[in-house]
């Protein structure tokens, strides 16, 4: 590692004036944005056509949820692990070591895909699933260096871009197919292919372009030292110790887990639902395309919202939308058209609480758990929505999406009665982090 001169007085190891961040933050939004489009190109096929996939291969559908949760459970085991690698070494190697490693998942099931491997084809998609996670943890790089005010917007940028890789991603199939006819490969193969590309080459770019780190600026900024250099032990009791006395980081640690769960519940057992009813396999599709454009199309307004009122309103009005979703699902769920309805709501009150709890969280935890606390965020994420997956199906089973939709609404309670007595934080000028132009 090659030394560095004292930084001068006022000025942080990369010469720039402390609280001069706006340049620096404009380039990693330029690259977090490039490399979230191609990557989640990549991710985008692990849901769709590598469940395909898992059919073809296992020929079993029990096989093939197993799959998926595979890919789930690859994003939660990531999740913590991404988060120490940026608290010790910045984000521009934690995140271009997801997306390689996610493009080695999708080499992997090239060859699962081509011969029929049951084991590669689990390995890969685990493996794949880091991509998922480097797709989140790049929402929180966007808030090292953004002002306080300016979180929001930043956070659900992020979000936003990914969701154009998130609708290619299941598409691959037609340049998979075209691929195919040249090469050889199977057309999963070849769609595996295409997405391992994408994901190798959003860890090269986000490689080159991260520079100066942000996470890196920030630390030099407040005087703190990297976090989470000790024992992983050490670093989980950090970040428990954080969230027993961190009240607002807990609040929104628990609005993220319950939009997690209300969501993933719902949502997965919708197309179960609509096959029960006899529904088209087109009508399932547009169905959940519908859901997903209501979970990201509306997250730069969330943003701002958030910003301006303040995450806890709009987290209330994450809880409303949530409620009126679950409440249209519960007394109309044979109606189509009311179906439809309900899945949009029930993507855009998540993208509410979110966001907004995203946000929040990355506004109040501190500099020397931050990173490792945002990577746990995501695991606990992911692990839940897998939990609420898993649980969703023999409880549907044994009842009726109606009853689901109240058990989903039970589960809301909490974060409501938390939400009304929860009080807004007012950020200090050093507890912000990163000065806002107001404050110079």
């Amino acid at each position: 590692m090659l030394n560095r001169a004292p930084a001068a007085p006022g000025e942080n190891r990369y010469g720039e004036p402390i609280g001069a961040h706006e340049q620096v933050q404009r380039r990693t939004m330029f690259v977090l944005i490039i490399t979230q489009v191609i990557g989640t190109i990549g991710v985008g096929i692990a849901p769709s056509i590598g469940i395909l996939l898992a059919s073809e291969v296992t020929s079993s559908e029990t096989w093939a949820g197993l799959a998926r949760t595979a890919s789930t459970l690859g994003a939660a085991l990531m999740g913590l692990p991404l988060g120490t690698l940026a608290a010790r070494f910045g984000r521009r190697f934690a995140l271009s070591s997801g997306w390689w490693t996610a493009a080695v998942g999708s080499i992997i099931l090239v060859g699962a895909a081509q011969y029929s491997l049951i084991v590669p084809l689990f390995i890969g998609l685990l493996l794949i699933g880091a991509g998922s996670a480097v797709s989140l943890q790049a929402r929180f790089a966007a808030t090292d260096l953004a002002p306080h005010h300016r979180k929001g917007r930043s956070l659900a940028l992020i979000v936003w871009f990914g969701t154009l890789g998130s609708v290619l991603g299941p598409n691959l199939g037609v340049p998979g197919e075209v691929l195919s006819r040249h090469t050889g490969l199977t057309v999963f193969a070849g769609a595996f292919l295409i997405a391992g590309v994408c994901l190798a080459l959003a860890g090269v770019l986000v490689f080159v372009w991260l520079r100066p780190d942000p996470l890196q600026v920030l630390q030099e900024t407040v005087a703190a030292p990297p976090a989470a250099t000790g024992p992983r032990q050490g670093r989980i009791r950090l970040i428990v110790a954080e969230l027993r006395t961190n009240y607002a980081a807990r609040y929104a640690l628990i609005a993220i887990l319950t939009a997690q769960v209300v969501m993933v519940s719902i949502m997965t057992m919708t197309p179960v639902h609509m096959a029960q009813q006899g529904d088209s396999v087109t009508l399932v599709g547009i169905t959940i395309s519908l859901h997903i454009v209501g979970m990201y199309a509306l997250a730069p307004l969330v943003g701002i919202i958030a910003d301006r009122l303040g995450h806890r309103w709009a987290i209330v009005m994450g809880i409303v939308v949530f409620l009126a979703s679950l409440v249209i699902g519960g007394l109309w769920p044979t109606d189509i058209g009311w179906l439809i309805a309900s899945l949009i709501l029930l993507g855009v009150g998540w993208s509410f609480i979110n966001v907004a709890g995203s946000a929040l969280f990355s506004a109040v935890i501190s500099n020397e758990t931050r990173a490792s606390s945002q990577g746990g965020v995501d695991a606990l994420a992911n692990l839940f929505g897998a939990t609420a997956a898993f649980a969703a199906g023999p409880l549907l089973a044994v009842s009726s999406f109606s009853v689901l939709s109240i058990i989903a609404i039970a589960v809301l309670v909490p974060l409501a009665v938390l939400t009304a007595r929860f009080r807004p934080v007012s950020l200090t000028p050093t507890e912000r982090q990163i000065p806002d132009d107001s404050d110079h």
